[in-house]
């Protein structure tokens, strides 16, 4: 291997690239042991005298993943006991090749998961907009709105899969209470499924998707579904973020009633999400 710098010891040679960072603890780039090439840096050795097993091969792999497993432990002890560097455990782990889930659930045992807390602050995007028309004609049509059904317009903010870029959500649900609707925000990472379930729950009138993840594809066709199942199709689901044009034919296609992408002024959003929804059957 051009470039590697190869060391031996026992039974084990290291081939670390040179262009690569020095390796620490027992992790390695590649290692060959006993025969086995191990290409993610993992060895069998044992942790009594730190030394290569010399068992056979099921019983180095055996020995593998219990080395992972003790650097886990290792960090859910030290975080139930407040004593060591969780920091450097973490990292021991990840040489031994954890997870960063695994890492996180090893102290999730001891600590928990954070749960974000969201709520809506009226008043913040209309004062800094400053006096518009835009805005004023996004409420007369919001207040047109209650008038005749009795209750306002209601809007379902929802952050699905692995998209944890909230700021812009909350921005919008800000601006969308100040143009009269009821708005409620979901929490992050939910799945099509929880997000269906809880805007009928609220008894929403319409789901507004934030995509900054390139999900998009697959998540809004799987909310427009679990909708289905839940026998409200009726619900209006728009989409907004980063969203390429060329996806937006397949988005209509699979469900979506509009697409906001970058740029797109909230007044005229509001403005969009109220003509769509007076045009609907039932709200006229």
């Amino acid at each position: 291997m051009a470039g590697d710098s190869p060391s031996n010891s026992g039974r084990v040679q290291t081939l670390n690239p040179a262009t690569m960072a020095t390796p620490g603890g027992h992790y390695s780039h590649v290692a060959v042991a006993n025969g086995f090439v191990f290409v993610s840096g993992q060895l069998p050795i044992t942790p009594a005298g730190v030394k290569l097993s010399d068992a056979p091969f099921e019983a180095q792999a055996a020995q593998v993943l219990a080395n992972v497993q003790a650097a886990l432990e290792a960090v859910t002890a030290a975080a139930r006991s407040g004593q060591g560097n969780l920091l450097e455990l973490a990292i021991t782990a990840a040489q031994a090749r954890a997870t960063l889930g695994e890492i996180s659930e090893a102290m999730e045992k001891v600590f928990g998961r954070h749960q974000a807390i969201t709520r809506t602050i009226a008043g913040v995007y209309r004062s800094e907009f400053g006096a518009s028309p835009e805005i004023e004609e996004v409420r007369a049509l919001t207040d047109a709105f209650a008038a005749r059904e009795g209750r306002r317009p209601r809007i379902y903010i929802a952050k699905l899969g692995q998209d944890g870029h909230d700021r812009g959500a909350k921005v919008v649900a800000t601006a969308f209470a100040d143009f009269g609707f009821d708005v409620d925000i979901g929490p992050l990472f939910q799945t099509p499924a929880e997000a269906a379930r809880q805007a009928v729950e609220n008894d929403v009138h319409v789901i507004g998707m934030s995509s900054l993840a390139a999900g998009h594809k697959t998540l809004l066709p799987q909310l427009v579904e679990e909708l289905k199942k839940l026998g409200r199709p009726d619900i209006m689901v728009v989409c907004g973020g980063v969203v390429p044009a060329q996806d937006y034919d397949y988005l209509h296609e699979h469900g979506a009633a509009a697409i906001f992408g970058p740029g797109t002024r909230l007044p005229a959003t509001g403005r969009e999400i109220m003509r769509l929804l007076d045009g609907r059957p039932g709200h006229t």
